[in-house]
Formats: C-alpha cells, sequence, structure tokens
C-alpha cells in the first residue's frame, strides 16, 4: 500500500496541504521479493476551495500493477493542493463516473490434506473468526512513538513531498504548513495503527480485502506516541471459502496531547476495514 501510495505523489500531491480521504482500496494480488510495481493515476474531478482561494481538491485514481500487469492495490483519494497562486480560475470538473479497475483478490487454497493445525500455536488462540463479536471495542495496548527516522522512512519509499522532510521550506512561511513543523507522512501512522492491531485482530486473518473509507484526522509531528483501536462493526461468511469468514472493523488511530497537567486523546487516523480471517473449525 504505501508502495503504491508514494509512487503517485510526485504526479498528484507533492504540493498538498494535507490528504482528505480514501476511499474504497480493493486489494489484488500478493506483492513479493522481486516483484516490480508500476502505478498510474487517473484524476476523477478537481475543484476549488471556497473557503481558502490558495487550495483546491484534486479527487483521483490510483492503481498499482506488477510486472505481469496484474493489479496489486487500486484506491480513490481526495488531496488538498495548494494552487500556483490564489487568484488562479480552476473550474470545478467531475467524471461522470469513476471507473471500475478489476482487481481479483487472491488468496492461497485451502488444502485439507495439510497439517494446519499442528502450526496452530504460533498464532493467538483467541483471534479467529469465532472469536469478535460485533460491537466489541478493542483497545490495543502497544504504542510507537515517532522520531526522526519517519524521513528516512518516507525517502525509502519514495515518497517525495517536501512536507515531509524539508524543515528549510517550512521554516520561510511556518503559518502555512500544519504545525509549522514537519508532517509525517500519512502512510506511517496508518501503517503503524493496522501492525498495533495485528496482534488482536489479524493474528489469524489471511489477508485484508478492503478498506471502503479513510482519513487522517489529525497530523503526526515527531514525538507523537500512536496507539489504536479497533471496533467490531459485523461478521459474515466468505462466499466459496468455508474456511474463511469476513470480519468488518473499524481502525482507529489516537495520540495523546498535553494540556495543561492533563492529556487529551486525540484521533489521527479513521479507516473501515474487512479482513479475511480463518476458522477455528478448519485451522486449529
Amino acid at each position: 500500500m504505501a508502495v503504491v501510495f508514494s509512487q503517485s505523489v510526485e504526479d498528484i500531491s507533492e504540493n498538498a496541504r494535507a490528504n482528505l480521504e480514501y476511499i474504497n482500496m480493493r486489494f489484488g494480488v500478493p506483492v513479493y521479493i522481486g516483484d516490480t510495481i508500476e502505478v498510474e493515476s487517473l484524476v476523477v474531478g478537481v475543484r476549488p476551495s471556497s473557503r481558502e482561494p490558495d487550495l483546491g481538491v484534486v479527487h483521483v485514481q490510483t492503481t498499482g500493477r506488477n510486472q505481469h500487469g496484474e493489479v496489486v492495490l487500486t484506491y480513490e483519494r481526495k488531496v488538498q493542493v495548494w494552487k500556483s497562486r490564489p487568484d488562479a480560475v480552476v473550474e470545478e470538473a467531475q467524471l461522470p463516473e469513476v471507473p471500475m479497475v478489476p482487481c481479483e483478490l487472491r488468496l492461497p487454497p485451502y488444502d485439507p490434506s495439510r497439517a494446519y493445525k499442528e502450526l496452530a500455536h504460533l498464532t493467538s488462540p483467541d483471534t479467529y473468526f469465532e472469536d469478535f463479536v460485533p460491537g466489541d471495542v478493542l483497545e490495543h495496548s502497544r504504542g510507537r512513538v515517532i522520531t526522526t527516522e519517519h524521513i528516512a522512512w518516507t525517502a525509502m519509499l519514495d515518497n517525495t513531498s517536501q512536507v515531509h522532510c524539508n524543515q528549510f521550506m517550512i521554516d520561510q512561511n511556518p503559518q502555512r504548513y500544519l504545525g509549522g513543523q514537519l508532517i509525517v507522512y500519512g502512510g506511517i501512522p496508518f501503517n503503524l495503527c493496522l501492525g498495533l492491531s495485528c496482534p488482536d485482530v489479524a493474528d489469524n486473518a489471511l489477508c485484508d480485502i478492503v478498506y471502503k473509507s479513510g482519513r487522517h484526522t489529525a497530523p503526526v509531528f515527531v514525538g507523537d506516541t500512536v496507539f489504536a483501536s479497533t471496533e467490531i462493526k459485523g461478521k459474515r461468511d466468505f462466499p466459496g471459502r468455508p474456511d474463511l469468514g469476513i470480519v468488518e472493523t473499524i481502525l482507529r488511530g489516537h495520540k495523546f496531547v498535553r494540556e495543561g497537567q492533563d492529556y487529551k486523546r486525540v484521533e489521527i487516523f479513521y479507516l473501515e476495514r474487512e479482513i479475511a480471517v480463518k476458522r477455528r473449525t478448519h485451522y486449529c
């Protein structure tokens, strides 16, 4: 996900102020060491801001494919982007509909002859499909502090946005940029929240299926510690796969911000997530 996203930055969001929303992020074939990922983006719409004349919103559809032309990920996002100058005229425009990119989720087949149950001790015993109860909220106990390492991670992913690495640029006009300091690339708290949730939610998951909607609700800076929680929204059968079920969740990320002698919990991330999870009857 982070590789596909970062490859789109140079052309779409290098001059962005903020990512506003992820829409219908669907996973296709798995990615392996040695694969080469190429990315293309379709501009779906543009809309100038009515309140801030120097900004507008760009709506794009981005798709990543491997060296065989197979889709590994496709999604839409909306980005708040700076205009070249406040008086530049930008007409609102939108495609009549967003094209549907074929994206087939590829899962390993269930093989009844394999000794799955002999490996059950490698995962948590209480994270099978049968264990999740709609309405439960799981507060994941671990946290991860953000350090200046985020700059190197962002560079390794080839994300070229200067708001993540160019402190001199921000110092020239700190009022223009959120917090007046380097903003951590959104893919980092995105993936940290996913990782923090894994021991409680995805230890027996076979894959993520789709992220229907997601958004960054507050920026993350160096020194912030990221925490996460998961709300179980629903469960259903996985069509054609009696060994699996689909768990519908909402993943939320948060940090704590000092206010006087107290700390305020601030939500930083929201994601509607569907996961394919193993059934105990088949794997344990």
